[in-house]
Order: C-alpha cells, then sequence, then structure tokens
C-alpha cells in the first residue's frame, strides 16, 4: 500500500512538473510571438496596438501582466529606433555644426510632443476604459486605410524636404494630429505621417520625423504606464518580458530598415488596403461572435 502511495505521488509530481514546462514553453511562445507582433506593427502605419488587443484575445497573459508587457515589448520597439538612428539623434559628437542640428531636430521633436502629453494625462484612463476594443480598433483601421489612399492619390508636391526645413509651428501641428492616436487602431505613425504630409512634407521626411517623435512619446506614456503598475514581477514573468523585449527589438529594427528603404521608391497605398482589408476582417469576426 505504502509502494502504491509512493509511486502515486511520485506521477503526481512528474506530471505537475510537465504541465509547469508546458505553461513555461506556451508562454515563451507567446511572448515571442506577441514580441514579434509589437516590433513589426509599431512603426507601419498600421496599427500596432489594434494588433495587439485582436491578438490578445487569443494570446494574452492575465490581465494586469498583458499591460506591463505590451509596455516592455513597445520599449523594445523605440529602442531599435534609437539604435537605427542612433548618429542623427546623438547631440554629443565632435561635429558641433551637427550638434547644434540635432538638438534642433530635438526640440521639434519635443515640441511636437507635448500636446499628447497634455490629452493623455487627462483622458488616457478614459480612452482606454471606453474605446480598447476590437470594434473600436475595426473602424479606426477602416478609416485610417481610406485616409492613406487619398492621400496617395493626390497630385501635390511637397514643400518640406528635410526636417531641417520643417517648422516648429508644424511641428506642433503633427504633434496635435499625433493625439488622434490614441484612439486604438488608428497608429501613432499613421497619425504623424498622414499629419505631416498633409502640412507638406514629403513621404521619407513624414516617416524620419514620425520615428523621432516616437521616442519621447513612447517613452513617456510607457513611463505613466509603469508608474500605475505596483503588483510584484515574478522570475517568470521576468523572463517573459525579456524574451518579449529582445524578439520586438529585433523585428523592429529589420522593420525600420525595410521601410526606410521602401518609402524611397514606393507609396504608402499598400499600407491603406491592409488596414482596409484587416478591418473589414475584424468587423466580421466581430459580427460572428469570435471576437469581443
Amino acid at each position: 500500500m505504502r509502494s502504491f502511495l509512493y509511486k502515486g505521488m511520485q506521477f503526481g509530481k512528474v506530471k505537475d512538473l510537465n504541465c509547469k514546462f508546458f505553461y513555461m514553453i506556451f508562454g515563451l511562445i507567446k511572448a515571442a510571438v506577441l514580441g514579434i507582433v509589437e516590433g513589426v506593427t509599431e512603426f507601419l502605419p498600421i496599427s500596432s496596438t489594434g494588433h495587439l488587443i485582436i491578438l490578445n484575445q487569443w494570446l494574452s497573459f492575465d490581465a494586469g501582466f498583458t499591460k506591463l508587457f505590451d509596455i516592455v515589448i513597445q520599449l523594445g520597439a523605440i529602442m531599435a529606433v534609437v539604435v537605427y538612428f542612433w548618429d542623427r539623434i546623438w547631440p554629443f559628437g565632435k561635429d558641433k555644426e551637427k550638434n547644434i542640428e540635432i538638438w534642433r531636430v530635438w526640440s521639434k521633436a519635443l515640441i511636437a510632443v507635448v500636446p499628447a502629453l497634455a490629452i493623455g494625462a487627462v483622458f488616457a484612463e478614459k480612452i482606454e476604459e471606453k474605446l480598447f476594443n476590437p470594434l473600436t480598433v475595426a473602424v479606426m483601421l477602416v478609416l485610417g486605410g481610406v485616409i492613406i489612399i487619398w492621400i496617395e492619390s493626390r497630385k501635390k508636391e511637397a514643400t518640406i524636404n528635410s526636417i531641417k526645413a520643417m517648422s516648429y509651428k508644424t511641428a506642433l501641428a503633427i504633434g496635435l494630429i499625433q493625439c488622434v492616436a490614441m484612439i486604438p487602431g488608428t497608429s501613432r505613425s499613421a497619425a504623424t505621417i498622414i499629419g505631416a504630409m498633409l502640412l507638406g512634407a514629403s513621404r521619407v521626411v513624414a516617416a524620419e520625423f514620425s520615428f523621432f517623435l516616437a521616442i519621447p512619446t513612447m517613452v513617456a506614456a510607457s513611463a505613466y504606464s509603469l508608474k500605475k503598475y505596483d503588483a510584484i514581477i515574478s522570475d517568470g514573468q521576468m523572463l517573459l518580458m525579456t524574451v518579449g523585449f529582445i524578439v520586438s527589438f529585433a523585428a523592429a529594427m529589420a522593420v525600420i530598415k525595410f521601410f526606410m528603404n521602401y518609402i524611397q521608391k514606393n507609396s504608402f497605398k499598400n499600407f491603406g488596403v491592409y488596414r482596409l482589408a484587416l478591418g473589414a476582417l475584424v468587423l466580421l469576426l466581430f459580427a460572428m461572435g469570435i471576437v469581443r
């Protein structure tokens, strides 16, 4: 009898260890997949937040940790911008004239981020409570897709062909337009790129300024969210965040390089079409009750 109980206890331990191992592996796969999605979508005009909200219907952690995890993988993506554009954003090099120009770029980015900081401080929680859902994402994906296609269909020459030529007034206006991206599914990069192009910036300048503006915007948003997180982080959660951060960083680096080369010869129309298709799919899944 004792032998039987002992074997049963041993089997229970093995079974428990197997379950823990399975959940650990599954968690790491989820972390990697979410990291890839964040890294790929953060700087393309297709809404990373929208994709994560949809994906979290099936791949997510517990509610509190999911929010923290999303912040960490966003920081992985923004770190890729810092590394990729290091020579363009580090204002302490040996070339003094270049340093002055970099400080001007930073000043324009900082001015542009002010509206988002002000509006976010007042309305961020309400927006998250009321609008962070697949239906809102789908509607904004479709609306943004229509606007992108319309802008690219216009026959209008750019009047701003470098960030140096961009006025502080224009930078502030782009920052105001960026605030629309607080609505999930809009895309921060889409809002800033569309805003910049509407105000006369070339496609390349609009994309570059969107990248530079992303640094203070996302760092501020992440800091605000991290400040509210007061739960204890386990070793397992730390591992998941590390994997997500690294994967997001690597994916974002690849996408930034691709994107900067792509826009040299191509328009944003394909991204507009993608948004329309994805938005229509989400609306269909929502109507079928598959996503909520």
